[in-house]
């Protein structure tokens, strides 16, 4: 069940219904730098949309009545192993993109931003991640408009409409 908007009121949904339904939901990005490089992820196989598509750091749903910064360090420990980072929020933002399969993510989303002084190791977890990769932040935004079908669609979104209001 994710924080999700059903009448103007804030309701408990199930994520999947939410996806189908395209309902506003409370979502969490995370982008960790190093220098001006940036930690991606490839998302695994299985997951239920945007499967083996590249996306920022991470990214997540809060769960019911879960703050957004614990929700962020919570998920980069689930996802790629990460604890103890010190985490910026950097600002919200809300889109709506078209994931496949029928299903829409439409997202106010609470974006985070962590410095690393050197490239941290990473332990993703083969259900969640199937790759990791530093990319500098100029090539990443290059690539996304080069060949865009290899990324999520957020993470094209968060590139092109909101990068100032993320690293700016």
């Amino acid at each position: 069940m994710i924080p999700t908007w059903v009448d103007g009121e804030l309701t408990a949904v199930d994520k999947l219904d939410a996806h189908r339904r395209g309902l506003l939901h409370m979502a969490v990005s995370v982008f960790v730098l190093c220098g001006d490089d940036v930690l991606i992820q490839r998302r695994a196989l299985g997951k239920y949309h945007t499967p083996g598509l590249w996306a920022n750091t991470c990214c997540t749903h809060p769960h019911w009545g879960e703050a957004a910064d614990a929700c962020a360090h919570r998920r980069l420990k689930e996802e790629l192993g990460l604890t103890g980072l010190v985490l910026d929020h950097r600002d919200q933002v809300t889109y709506r993109a078209d994931v496949g399969g029928g299903l829409t993510e439409h997202e106010q989303v609470e974006i985070f931003l962590g410095h690393v002084a050197t490239r941290v190791p990473v332990v993703p977890n083969p259900e969640e991640v199937m790759d990791t990769g530093w990319v500098s932040l100029a090539d990443l935004t290059r690539q996304t408009r080069q060949d865009p079908d290899r990324f999520t669609p957020w993470l094209r979104i968060y590139l092109s409409d909101y990068a100032d209001r993320i690293f700016g």
